[in-house]
């Protein structure tokens, strides 16, 4: 029974979130339902004493990312840098190549530092017109952008400054660039074997002589190429970033030490506040790093950015409060279900899977995919198992980088199911539909599960970090 009630709340808040209905909301309904059936006494102190005691940490931690990587992303779009990159990547790989032309840009973009909903925004416009000049069929855009931005350089490539590269930092005192060499094979991988999915489905089609498509929706204008700033300065705020991201990552430790600690000026306060830097090194330099970006930016476009500033910058915070409001708010309920006895058994089966990362690659994209978010699934095991997987790692002679890399890419494996937030978006802005298009997604989401296993494997016969 008590696995049942911790089964119910997952299955409770995976259809709320299918059904489009909020998680801010439905997050804290599915976990104090469960302590309601449970232990009706302790509704109350869990709610206070955990759920938000862990959706505030999370906020604490990882807010500032969101937000200044919601303001980098507009403002890369709002300069017109996004379409100057856009342009310049079509002219060098060729609009012959259209489909690998989208995906290099979008990896450009979510590799520098551009959200994912920002790309999917940024990008369409250019595919819709590449697609069509090639007749390709409009509806294998969003497999294209899926593959480009929610896959190898959201959670495989190291070094990536997005969320789901962040969040093990905290866990396992790790840092962005962890387990480089298994995160480029892993990112090989997946861009080989997506693009060779691709091009054979774009190939059927043209045997079949399906162009790109009649009746269509949300067809953007054509691209007026004009007026464009240089591709190198387009560039130069995303280089930035990466270049500010390794080097502050290497710096800030050298800097600080192993804590940092202050006394605040406050009468009657006399603790000092100590911070662990080692868990906190790796946020502080990706936000150092987004920074440097947002000050690149508007160094080169500072007068179409100010025209917009003030609109775009209010969209990027709602924006970010949002994606990590709904995040944090999966977090909570990740640790009060965690609390549970039904949990426990869970774990428990866990532990019969005798390979350590095997074990945590199957425990995190499970509950990316029941929560249909990358980021979301990741924290609910992260925080329910971390020190689990520490003990696993310890215990089997395994670096804890290598378990940082196997959880950033396992949460990115199944968590685009049908109700994952950024799939909604991108069929939603393309004008297609689940029926249309998401075959092409899912297949994208089973090669990068797969390459979670191709990653395992290299490490256990070569040892590979």
């Amino acid at each position: 029974m008590a696995f049942v009630i911790v089964l119910a709340a997952l299955c409770f808040l995976m259809l709320a979130a299918y059904r489009g209905h909020s998680v801010i909301l439905f997050a804290p309904i599915a976990a104090l339902g469960a302590v309601l059936v449970t232990d009706p006494g302790l509704v109350a102190p869990m709610f206070t004493g955990l759920f938000m005691e862990k959706m505030v940490g999370f906020l604490k931690l990882y807010f500032p990312v969101f937000m200044l990587g919601a303001l980098f992303g507009k403002l890369i779009e709002i300069s017109g840098f996004s379409k100057s990159i856009v342009a310049a990547t079509i002219h060098v790989v060729g609009r012959s190549r259209a489909i690998l032309s989208i995906v290099v840009v979008c990896a450009l973009l979510t590799y520098g530092g551009v959200s994912l909903f920002v790309v999917v925004f940024a990008v369409y416009p250019f595919a819709a017109e590449l697609f069509r000049a090639s007749d390709i069929p409009k509806r294998l855009i969003p497999g294209t952008i899926a593959l480009g931005a929610f896959t190898f350089t959201m959670d495989s490539l190291p070094g990536t400054p997005q969320i789901q590269n962040i969040i093990p930092t905290a866990f396992f005192g790790t840092n962005t660039w962890a387990a480089p060499w298994l995160g480029v094979l892993g990112g090989v991988f997946i861009l080989s074997v997506g693009m060779v999915y691709l091009e054979s489905r774009r190939r059927k089609a043209a045997r079949a002589g399906e162009g790109y498509g009649t009746n269509l929706v949300n067809e953007p204008e054509p691209f007026d190429g004009s007026k464009l700033v240089h591709p190198l300065i387009a560039l130069a705020p995303l280089v930035l970033v990466g270049v500010a991201n390794k080097l502050l990552t290497d710096a800030i430790p050298r800097l600080y030490g192993s804590t940092a600690a202050f006394q605040p000026s406050v009468v009657g306060k006399s603790t000092p506040v100590v911070q662990e830097v080692g868990k906190i090194a790796a946020i502080w330099a990706v936000e150092g790093a987004l920074v440097l970006g947002i000050a690149c930016v508007l160094v080169f476009a500072w007068r179409p950015v100010a025209k917009h500033f003030t609109t775009g910058s209010q969209l990027a915070v709602s924006g970010a409060l949002l994606a990590s409001m709904n995040t944090a708010s999966e977090y909570g309920f990740g640790a009060v279900i965690a609390a549970l006895p039904g949990f426990k058994l869970v774990a428990d089966a866990l532990h019969n899977i005798p390979n350590p990362l095997v074990n945590e690659a199957v425990t995190v994209t499970a509950l990316a995919g029941i929560t249909g978010s990358a980021s979301g699934g990741l924290s609910i095991a992260l925080g329910a198992m971390a020190d689990t997987f520490m003990a696993n790692a310890h215990a089997a002679g395994i670096p804890l980088e290598v378990f940082h890399r196997i959880a950033a890419m396992a949460s990115g494996g199944m968590d685009t199911l049908p109700h994952n937030g950024a799939v909604i978006t991108l069929l939603a802005v393309t004008g297609l539909t689940h029926r249309q298009s998401y075959r092409d997604i899912f297949a994208v989401t089973v090669i990068k599960t797969l390459a979670v296993f191709v990653v395992i494997a290299a490490y256990e016969l070569t040892g590979l970090v």
